[in-house]
């Protein structure tokens, strides 16, 4: 049984790719995948980035890729009506949802609703309706399963945000999605041939490459 950890933020149209992917990119191994929601706009603070959907003309080419990507993959994908947006409501509606055995995190049934509540439809992802028709439809998935309800707003659900938040940059993750296994992190929906082929036992990560990446010397350091 192969453990993943896969670090997510819902604002991420990549994240959301590959949510939709990771089960095909899994077929046939015996795995637990352990969903993380994190504040990507912290991660980016902290490592003093600006997020892709920030920068001028990336902005444009990344709403242009995860089109055609979306369309490579088979999978449905309408940009928000706008984007990038608060997305603390809906992270903070997710962890509402973590139970006891499993704080910290949401199950793939909660994080797809998440997703779809972003990328399908071309809505706004930060309409108030809209964030309580979730919330009542989170709601009634935890009374369907005799869990507690708590504040979405109150301090346990922040502190649980920030600590995942913390978690991940303690990990040295720098972005979502971000997919974690056997102490090894992959990052991006490109990714995931890579993540397989870890999983597969694939030789080439005991050949010293893995490592070597990290010892690489900076020849020349951009003045800031």
């Amino acid at each position: 049984m192969h453990d993943i950890e896969f670090w997510f933020d819902p604002i991420s149209p990549y994240a959301y790719l590959a949510f939709e992917c990771l089960p095909q990119a899994l077929m046939g191994l015996s795995v637990q995948v352990r969903y993380r929601p994190v504040l990507f706009a912290g991660l980016l603070k902290a490592h003093g980035q600006l997020g892709p959907a920030e920068i001028p003309g990336k902005r444009d080419w990344t709403y242009r890729q995860v089109l055609w990507l979306a369309r490579q993959h088979g999978v449905a994908l309408d940009l928000p009506a706008s984007h990038p947006f608060n997305p603390l409501p809906l992270l903070r509606l997710g962890l509402a949802t973590a139970t006891p055995e499993a704080p910290g995190e949401t199950s793939r049934y909660v994080t797809e609703q998440l997703f779809r509540h972003v990328w399908r439809g071309g809505h706004d992802a930060a309409d108030p309706t809209r964030l309580s028709e979730l919330q009542a439809l989170l709601q009634d998935h935890m009374a369907r399963r005799d869990q507690p309800w708590p504040d979405a707003d109150g301090p346990e659900v922040k502190a649980q945000l920030r600590a995942n938040t913390d978690a991940a940059l303690a990990g040295g993750l720098f972005g979502v999605p971000a997919l974690v296994s056997g102490g090894k992190a992959f990052w991006g929906l490109d990714a995931l041939p890579m993540l397989r082929a870890w999983l597969d036992g694939d030789d080439w990560f005991g050949q010293g490459a893995w490592e070597a990446a990290a010892h690489l010397p900076a020849g020349a350091a951009r003045k800031t």
